[in-house]
């Protein structure tokens, strides 16, 4: 048994078929993250392989068959190996539902073993959705997936980068079904869960903002009447609760004024609202928190980037900032 105080982390390799593993294998190479925590991929080992082959990085990778061998040295990855990639099969850049049961098998196995208490936290690499779906998991994305696997029907995501923290009423649907969402009870709770969330990063009293749906936060109507009869109060709703929120304000400047201080985070209503915000500060630069989960989930910001498959120049910063968070917040739970 490792008796190291620092936290186990697992880190899904995602679809094999794009630049998940590439991403890990130089996130890794460094001793940075290695000071931090005790990082433990969860894939299969042969990928992992074959993406030093493309990256060209200077360390090995190790399979393990258990947790408790996670020795946590820089210069060798360790695999939690699931074995479960054919790689005389796998055409990287491609959607493959071999792929996508291969990136699911990694979500469960990394879910479960921090709901059992074996890891610290989870830091997701990225998934192909239609992948995903072709192998028969029918899901909108991680957020859905890890809801299911933690009986979490609640959870929903939160987008960090350079101080802008912004989350969100409703993510992977259409925009007319996001409208729908826009409800005082689902508002509240996200404004609660993003609250905790703050807190958990080290801030006592954090301020919200919450962003209106319409242009203008609707102008008292002339835009429409949903900030009216449905935003305001779920605001007026967490003052009661002792929160400190504010809104609903305009869409078109909320994000720019939380960037200037004025706010440590944001709820935004839809999908592409925060997104949008929070991307133009750099694609990877930013992670990805799940709220509402019983563990801890961060994630890359980024997709699978089919493109980039294979030729070795992906960019890992999303991935090194999503490790470095998760790290700090189990080191956090654990004291």
């Amino acid at each position: 048994m490792n008796s190291s105080p620092l936290p186990l982390v697992a880190i899904t390799m995602g679809d094999p078929a794009g630049t998940g593993p590439e991403i890990i294998t130089k996130a890794l190479a460094g001793p940075e993250l290695y000071q931090l925590c005790r990082p433990l991929v969860v894939g299969d080992a042969a990928t992992l392989q074959r993406a030093l082959g493309y990256t060209g990085v200077n360390v090995t990778v190790r399979a393990v068959r258990a947790v408790a061998e996670t020795t946590g040295r820089h210069g060798m990855i360790e695999v939690l190996d699931l074995a479960n990639v054919d790689a005389a099969r796998l055409q990287l850049g491609r959607v493959d539902p071999m792929a996508g049961k291969a990136a699911y098998e990694c979500v469960k196995t990394a879910a479960e073993l921090a709901l059992a208490g074996r890891v610290g936290a989870i830091v997701t690499s990225a998934i192909n959705k239609e992948s995903m779906n072709q192998a028969g998991y029918h899901y909108d994305g991680h957020t859905g997936l890890l809801a299911e696997l933690c009986q979490a029907p609640d959870a929903t995501m939160m987008l960090a980068a350079d101080g802008l923290r912004v989350s969100h009423v409703s993510t992977h649907v259409p925009l007319r079904v996001a409208i729908e969402r826009v409800q005082p009870e689902r508002i509240l709770s996200v404004i609660t869960l993003t609250h905790a969330a703050i807190r958990g990063l080290g801030i006592a009293k954090p301020r919200l903002a919450v962003a209106g749906l319409n242009p203008h936060a609707g102008e008292h109507g002339l835009f429409g009447d949903e900030e009216e009869k449905f935003i305001a109060p779920a605001i007026a709703s967490a003052r009661q609760l002792g929160m400190v929120v504010s809104g609903p304000y305009p869409g078109d400047t909320v994000f720019f004024r939380a960037l200037q201080g004025e706010f440590d985070g944001v709820v935004a209503m839809y999908h592409d609202q925060g997104h949008v915000a929070v991307k133009m500060l750099g694609i990877w630069r930013g992670v990805n928190i799940t709220l509402g989960l019983p563990i801890i989930r961060t994630s890359v910001e980024h997709g699978t980037n089919f493109d980039m498959a294979g030729t070795g120049k992906s960019d890992p910063r999303s991935l090194v900032e999503a490790v470095k968070l998760a790290a700090a917040l189990a080191r956090t739970r654990e004291v």
